[in-house]
């Protein structure tokens, strides 16, 4: 590529920044989803249980949730940029420990590094691309960002799944951890003005624990809301007498629905306010669990019903996090990061509450459960947040 073609790419940094970020997002998803498609060949290399097997996702879970606040203040006191770097590369190293691992408890170990890890990237990216964009489209870029997470749940986490099968799961992991060195080098590119440092008092000063804890009701409510019915989405199906095939048009649907809903909730957050596209997404998934019993009762148009709750439940995060982001402009990597970790509570509760429901009353009733839910998560909604002025914060002009 010749001199003038390298500047013309490098002054083009909207693109640059929303692609690396975007990428970014994908690699650390495909990294915890390609496991689940990848359990039986671990778990047969090992020669050990899928159970035990799949404890690498659940110390990749906590850890991640544990880490991301610590490491979401650390990237606002020392600098965004710097901490997603180093970040990266302890990331790429886990991934060839994982890689190597001769044993399951090397790969435990692996694995709680890759999500303390992942903690560090993903408040960082956050935080970079909400500070980066222009205050109208702020929503639109985060949503495209976050889309690059759900993108590698569907087509990172099957291709994975395919390479594992062909030529061992080993070679997955060590392909990730390629991509990682790679994105290393492409955020330090893009992301130039993230190195930055942050006055701490300003951090401490606007930060506290009952503020974050009322900010972040309404992400934990929601995401239990939303996870106590697609955890047992399987289970749930199959009691009703669906075959395998429907099953996987209902999961394709609703991975559909919730690429569409994550990108229709930016524009509708930058166009109409992040507190009204956040009661719309709360206020529709309620209606949506409800219409969804009914449809699945009479057995029409379930899998667009499946589609419909997905979209419209992923227009509250995008709003979730531009509206934290507002309100908590020089501490940003800080309390997205804590917006991560409330969002693996609440899968956590989810998963657990769901459980429970199904096991005493059956898919029918953890969907009233769920609207339920949905309806406290509104009310925490509706009082979390305070009326909010138009961000006034202030960018640095961007150099060519």
């Amino acid at each position: 590529m010749t001199t003038a073609s390298w500047k013309i790419l490098l002054t083009r940094r909207p693109a640059n920044e929303l692609a690396v970020g975007w990428l970014t997002m994908f690699v650390i998803g495909s990294d915890l989803f390609v496991v689940s498609p990848l359990l039986p060949f671990i778990a047969a290399d090992y020669r050990t249980s899928p159970t035990l097997a799949g404890l690498g996702v659940t110390i990749f879970s906590l850890t991640y949730m544990l880490s991301a606040p610590v490491l979401g203040r650390i990237a606002d006191r020392i600098g965004r940029g710097r901490v997603l770097g180093y970040c990266l590369w302890v990331f790429a190293a886990a991934n060839i420990l994982t890689a190597v691992a001769g044993s399951l408890t090397w790969l435990l170990v692996a694995r709680l590094c890759a999500g303390a890890a992942a903690a560090g990237v993903s408040p960082s990216i956050y935080a970079l691309v909400g500070g980066s964009a222009p205050s109208d489209q702020r929503a639109t870029w985060l949503s495209i960002v976050v889309s690059g997470l759900l993108m590698s749940l569907s087509l990172g986490a099957s291709t994975g799944g395919l390479i594992g099968a062909a030529v061992g799961w080993r070679i997955v992991f060590g392909g990730l951890a390629a991509l990682s060195l790679l994105l290393v080098w492409a955020n330090s590119c893009v992301w130039r003005d993230g190195y930055a440092t942050v006055n701490p008092a300003v951090v401490a000063g606007r930060l506290t624990i009952s503020t974050v804890i009322l900010r972040l009701a309404p992400t934990v409510v929601w995401s239990t809301a939303v996870y106590a019915t697609y955890t047992y989405l399987g289970d749930g199906l199959a009691s009703f007498g669906y075959s395998t095939g429907d099953i996987a048009a209902v999961l394709f649907s609703y991975g559909c629905g919730a690429i569409s809903g994550v990108l229709i909730g930016g524009r509708m957050t930058d166009r109409l306010g992040a507190g009204l596209t956040s009661t719309i997404g709360l206020s529709g998934l309620c209606c949506c669990f409800f219409l969804l019993r009914l449809l699945l009762e009479s057995g029409v148009l379930v899998v667009c019903a499946f589609g419909l709750l997905s979209l419209v439940a992923q227009l509250f995060f995008p709003a979730q996090q531009v509206r934290l982001a507002r309100e908590f402009p020089a501490a940003r990597a800080t309390v997205l990061a804590w917006n991560n970790s409330a969002l693996f509570l609440g899968i956590s509760l989810g998963s657990l509450i769901g459980g429970q429901t199904i096991l005493l009353a059956g898919f029918n009733v953890n969907l009233v459960i769920s609207a339920v839910i949905a309806t406290i998560g509104l009310a925490f909604n509706q009082g979390g947040h305070p009326i909010q002025a138009a961000d006034a914060v202030m960018r640095q002009p961007r150099r060519a």
